[in-house]
């Protein structure tokens, strides 16, 4: 393998490694399990709409602890939901910034498809807006070539200095996710809790 592949596979695998900290399971007490990303140490997690769809969840945090969570936020057009857990001093992935990314960078997917813990895919970002296949004007969504599979909802979408520029919320093709970049997280989170 040459020098570029293995410091590419390298980079890819600690940037993985490094967002897997601040990835948990959620469960909505249903048939539905999914992903979250830990914002704040202090127990605020973030998901989408879709995977808590405000039932109580239950969350596994990365140490294997099993919390109850409190729903804080919901909004279903941007299939987003803030959620409470009692616990300090959680690990958080690094903010990135969502609006510098380009088409061709690249980017992981982490979460828990199909129950497989802790899995991530690879892949290079598409563009943003909103999707043209689906009627969702105004709607900003990064679109990434890699492939979500149930479970991987609510996880990070991480860079490869292993920086949160999204959360993972949907498939619309065979290899195209849609993330809610993380400019748009924080915007909701700012309206939500304010």
């Amino acid at each position: 393998m040459s020098d570029l592949l293995q410091q590419l596979n390298h980079e890819l695998a600690s940037a993985a490694d490094q967002a897997r900290r601040g990835l948990v399971s959620i469960s909505n007490g249903r048939r539905g399990a999914g992903a979250g990303t830990i914002w704040h140490p202090d127990g605020l997690i973030l998901t989408n709409a879709h995977v808590v769809q405000l039932h109580s969840p239950r969350v596994t945090l990365p140490d294997g602890r099993v919390l109850p969570g409190r729903v804080l936020a919901h909004d279903s057009n941007l299939d987003l939901a803030a959620l409470r857990v009692e616990a300090s001093d959680l690990p958080t992935i690094e903010l990135g910034e969502s609006k510098r990314l380009r088409p061709g960078d690249w980017v992981l997917a982490l979460g828990h498809p199909w129950g497989v813990a802790g899995a991530a895919t690879a892949g290079v970002v598409i563009g943003m807006g909103p999707p043209p296949e689906m009627a969702m004007p105004g709607r900003e969504l990064l679109h990434v070539g890699l492939h979500l599979r149930p479970g991987h909802s609510g996880g990070p979408l991480v860079d490869t200095q292993g920086r949160l520029v999204g959360i993972n919320t949907m498939m619309a093709g065979p290899d195209v996710g849609l993330a809610v970049p993380v400019h748009v997280v924080k915007a909701f989170l700012r309206q939500a809790l304010a």
